[in-house]
């Protein structure tokens, strides 16, 4: 038996009502000894998104991430709804449990780092360091978006705002241009490499009771809803979110950090009103990462599963 302890803390923040990576993500993050996971916050998607076009796409993420939790066997994880709408304006924070509850945990006593992971938007994080700039001395925001950087190769068809960046750019702009929150950032195409193969999911994933099944078919309804619209999605899928477990529960036990996956420093860029990056930005250091161990990653996570 492998004995291990939470050294960690997290709150994990992503519209479990869209994509289903989110779900996957959730999933290896509460099965995973080495986080004490003190929030969960559903999270909104833009508006329209046809993954959750019902407005209140908050408030089924909350749902969504309550029946994982429940599939988990973590029923006591405190789940709260973000907003369902994004921030009204730059420098405007929205108000709700979400919010009371980041700055909650970021201000309380526990000597354990405090990680914010977040997979979909940052309305709740902006809105937190409005309400309460303090909160910056006292948590890391690790999340997932942003377009590629200088040098990086912009995927074929790729929309001119990054998917998570215009959920809410008001916010983005928050984070990135007013904020002095210590940040780690995935953009695209680092999160594009936790590219797995279905085939793979199918033979190792499937057969571990009613949580693995219950992932895989998760995935294969988004399929399904690809090839409703046209589009052949192969043998293939991106779990993007699952990052967010492997650069905060996955650190080293000697000087812990995430350090089997690249990643590099530089002033972060500036987020434009239209939500694209300004990549002459000189404001405080974002950690970028540009290459992700995704084998350590998919070796936990099966091997979680597998004991559960």
């Amino acid at each position: 038996m492998i004995r291990t302890v939470a050294r960690i803390r997290v709150i994990s923040d992503n519209d479990y009502s869209g994509d289903p990576d989110g779900l996957w993500q959730l999933a290896h993050l509460l099965l995973s000894p080495d986080a004490d996971v003190r929030l969960v916050i559903g999270s909104h998607l833009r508006e329209g998104d046809p993954f959750d076009p019902s407005g209140r796409s908050a408030d089924n993420a909350a749902r969504k991430a309550r029946e994982m939790a429940a599939a988990c066997g973590r029923d006591g994880i405190r789940i709260v709804a973000g907003s369902n709408a994004a921030l009204p304006a730059e420098g405007s924070a929205v108000r709700g449990d979400a919010v009371a509850a980041i700055v909650e945990e970021a201000m309380r006593d526990d000597p354990r780092p405090l990680y914010v992971a977040c997979g979909g938007g940052l309305t709740e994080i902006a809105s937190a360091w409005l309400a309460e700039p303090r909160i910056a001395q006292r948590l890391t925001v690790v999340w997932i978006g942003g377009p590629e950087y200088p040098g990086g190769l912009v995927p074929p068809g790729a929309m001119p705002v990054e998917y998570n960046t215009l959920i809410d750019p008001a916010a983005a702009r928050v984070v990135f241009n007013d904020s002095d929150l210590p940040l780690w950032q995935v953009p695209r195409d680092a999160y594009r490499q936790a590219l797995v193969s279905m085939r793979d999911l199918e033979y190792r994933v499937r057969p571990l009771g009613p949580l693995g099944e219950l992932l895989v078919d998760s995935l294969e309804q988004t399929r399904d809803m690809m090839r409703g619209h046209g589009l052949d999605p192969g043998g293939t899928y991106i779990l993007g979110d699952n990052p967010l477990v492997l650069l905060t529960a996955l650190q080293s036990g000697f000087e812990p950090d995430p350090c089997s996956s690249q990643s590099f420093r530089r002033p972060r860029p500036r987020v434009r009103d239209d939500g694209t990056f300004d990549f002459d930005g000189a404001g405080p250091e974002v950690r970028v990462f540009t290459r992700l161990d995704v084998p350590l990653m998919m070796a936990d996570l099966v091997a979680l599963l597998a004991g559960h």
